[in-house]
């Protein structure tokens, strides 16, 4: 009976390789999840800097538009100087920094000063 011996063997290998793997999967699984939530994390704190990054940046061009006619009304402009605030005017407002009210309003002090 020399094979008696092996089976209880061979059965707790299988166990015991059955187990180290099953607790592989588990680790491997773990690992992938926290994998997941730190770039889930990270690309929740990119979209929020991205989030506050453009209003101060929208802010800027805003300020800058109101400045440049009153500048141009104080100081008696040229006609090409004033053909060049308008060309600016224009692209603030092609940029989104100024609607279509203030672009009219801004257009017209610059005319008339």
């Amino acid at each position: 009976m020399p094979f008696g011996r092996r089976r209880p063997l061979m059965r707790a290998a299988v166990i015991g390789g059955g187990a180290y793997a099953v607790g592989k999967h588990r680790q491997r699984g773990q690992t992938a999840e926290a994998e997941q939530e730190q770039s889930q994390d990270q690309r929740i704190s990119d979209l929020e800097q991205q989030q506050q990054a453009p209003a101060p940046a929208a802010a800027a061009p805003a300020a800058a538009a109101v400045a440049a006619p009153a500048a141009a009304a104080g100081g008696g402009a040229g006609g090409g100087d004033m053909v060049s605030q308008l060309k600016e005017l224009a692209s603030l407002k092609d940029a989104g920094a100024l609607n279509d009210a203030e672009f009219e309003t801004a257009k017209q002090k610059l005319l008339a000063g």
